[in-house]
């Protein structure tokens, strides 16, 4: 295996990481995916925007739906401008009609993609890689996520794609979780456990303290706990979107339950 496949990655200066896309799709892949939850969304919210969203406490569809839209107008100006977006969100977003904002964003992203290059410069929140095609891939992630939400809150939930959830796992715990600055942030669960995480023939052993996260693309070491199952259900559950039901849990329940806070403390 080669030093990316088996790379350690912790969360001190991410900034100094190279660029890292072991196990990502092709980008065009990223793309089709992402049109084809789009379309799922929509379709979706057209049933209604009122309904509460279970695993969005607070949040209706019509807020997974505005919501949605101001990320993917931020994603378009983050590229157009190449620095983050300041005053962020633009007057009057408030008073779109949601649907029509989501119309309108998505356009703009789906044009945007179509006409760039991945290899295109725009300003990301990740340092070591500021391109496109960053973008191509945190939102199809993101839309997956989002368009179970609104599926959720119509109770007509459908899986996510098996490769990109498979790819969403690794960019949970190497980009989000170990890519987070704990000594500088602190944590309100500061558990001291190792976890495994595995899944389609790939495992990620993460190990948990007060002060860093440490994720190793391996099965290497004793863990408290391992979770595994199918890449969709696996990845819903990570993100607090599922249950454990067609999960299984070897080990230490509670530590799985710390990791999934813990995670849920880094996609704040």
């Amino acid at each position: 295996m080669s030093e990316t496949e088996t790379g350690t990655f912790t969360g001190v200066r991410p900034w100094d990481r190279p660029r890292d896309r072991f196990g990502w799709l092709p980008f065009d892949a990223y793309v089709a995916l992402l049109r084809a939850d789009v379309m799922r969304l929509r379709e979706v919210a057209e049933r209604g925007l009122e309904p509460r969203v279970p695993s969005c406490p607070g949040w209706t569809v019509g807020d997974v739906v505005a919501h949605t839209a101001e990320v993917y107008a931020h994603k378009v100006e983050c590229t157009r401008s190449g620095r983050e977006p300041d005053p962020w969100p633009p007057e009057g977003v408030a008073e779109q009609d949601r649907l029509d904002a989501l119309d309108a964003a998505a356009g703009r992203l789906l044009q945007l993609f179509d006409a760039a290059s991945p290899e295109d410069p725009s300003h990301t929140w990740w340092p070591p890689d500021q391109t496109v095609g960053f973008w191509m891939r945190r939102m199809a992630l993101e839309t997956a996520v989002h368009r179970l939400d609104a599926e959720l809150g119509h109770g007509v939930p459908t899986p996510v794609d098996a490769a990109l959830a498979l790819d969403g796992i690794d960019e949970l715990l190497v980009m989000m979780l170990a890519g987070d600055d704990w000594a500088e942030h602190g944590t309100e669960v500061p558990v001291d456990a190792a976890v495994r995480v595995t899944t389609a023939g790939r495992s990620w052993t993460v190990q948990l303290s007060a002060e860093a996260v440490t994720v190793d693309r391996s099965a290497r070491g004793v863990v408290a706990v391992e979770v595994s199952g199918e890449p969709s259900p696996l990845y819903l559950w990570l993100w607090g979107r599922g249950g454990t039901q067609s999960l299984a849990l070897v080990g230490d329940r509670e530590v799985a339950g710390s990791f999934r806070r813990r995670i849920a403390e880094a996609t704040q």
